[in-house]
């Protein structure tokens, strides 16, 4: 049997993106066909590398073609991506998706979500920044033992100067922490604070980005304000512990989002400290400060429950050795935080793609 590329296109016509609710060649992701006898190859162009789809969808192609073509076809699949950006990047072109990490209280594990969440997304292939952008408290430069690094700069050629972010673990790095003595509180009003937090996105060189999280502070203040009108956002996480206390301050900072003026797209919940597991009893769960807060929250708000992440200690002393937990490939903490990851490129491109059909 002689297979025509008309008879793949159409066979994998009936393979659909359940986020997109599109067929793959509609979509446009199947790219450099190719069909010697019965050898089929092409590739899959997913929308993010940190897709959780991406070995279903993989699967789905290879059954259409052996279903609607032919059993003894060989199929090679080469799947790769090209992560979309919202309509709007004016500005910040070469950064695709800036996501904002955020919780309405102090002490939920912020800082600690989005550099694992940052290291995550890198693993899977991504182009990632890291921006500190709690200016009273930065904790990032701790997280990745840099306390005391100072970045470099540059000279453009219309005579800027430029801050180069610090690369470290594979993502790119930026906190006020790296221009202020650590030992030293940061008695600023809040212009000068959001006049510094501008001065992160605007004149640094971050190249091109898949996605540049952005650690926010605690709260609902002036640097959040600065941000969701300043930047093109492709959407924001909420960061929350299981408890009333938290859940209280985190309803009003997902709130935020939502005012008119600001309106960026909720993301979803993450809740952290969700439970404690001894390390001699790995069956059990032991919920300390209550149990499905984070995810009563999505449900209140309508958004997506991204998961939990438990209490550990691991976590912690990661985070203060300046190694987050996210690098140790294969543990079960680090596959959580890749899972979430993944659900979390998941929602950036339905809405880019809503956006873009808007």
């Amino acid at each position: 049997m002689i297979i025509s590329p008309e008879q793949v296109l159409a066979a994998l016509g009936n393979v659909e993106d359940p986020d997109l609710k599109k067929d793959l060649v509609t979509l446009n992701m199947i790219k450099e066909l190719k069909i010697q006898d019965n050898s089929v190859s092409f590739t899959l162009e997913l929308t993010t590398p940190a897709c959780p789809m991406k070995e279903m969808l993989k699967n789905a192609c290879t059954n259409a073609i052996k279903h609607f073509v032919s059993q003894q076809a060989e199929v090679n699949i080469n799947v790769t991506s090209r992560v979309t950006k919202p309509m709007d990047t004016t500005g910040l072109k070469d950064i695709s998706n800036i996501i904002l990490v955020s919780s309405g209280k102090g002490g939920v594990g912020k800082s600690t979500v989005a550099s694992n969440l940052a290291l995550s997304l890198a693993a899977d292939g991504a182009k990632v920044g890291l921006l500190d952008a709690d200016i009273y408290g930065p904790s990032v430069p701790t997280m990745f033992d840099l306390v005391g690094a100072k970045p470099s700069a540059k000279e453009t050629e219309g005579g800027k100067t430029l801050i180069l972010p610090i690369e470290k673990y594979g993502i790119k790095i930026l906190s006020l922490g790296f221009f202020a003595d650590p030992d030293q509180p940061v008695p600023w009003r809040g212009p000068m604070a959001s006049n510094a937090v501008k001065q992160l996105f605007n004149d640094a060189d971050w190249g091109e980005l898949d996605y540049l999280i952005v650690d926010l502070p605690p709260g609902t203040g002036d640097i959040h304000i600065t941000i969701t009108q300043g930047f093109p956002i492709a959407g924001a996480i909420v960061v929350t512990t299981p408890q009333q206390v938290a859940l209280a301050d985190t309803r009003k900072g997902l709130a935020m989002f939502r005012m008119t003026g600001i309106n960026i797209p909720v993301l979803g919940v993450i809740e952290n400290m969700s439970y404690f597991t001894p390390a001699e009893l790995p069956d059990n769960k032991y919920y300390l400060f209550g149990k499905d807060g984070g995810k009563e929250l999505a449900k209140a708000f309508n958004v997506p429950f991204l998961g939990e992440i438990p209490i550990v200690q691991s976590i912690s002393e990661a985070g203060d050795s300046g190694a987050p937990v996210a690098l140790e490939a294969g543990s079960k903490l680090s596959q959580s935080f890749s899972e979430i990851a993944g659900r979390i490129a998941q929602q950036v491109a339905i809405n880019n793609a809503q956006t873009a059909n808007c």
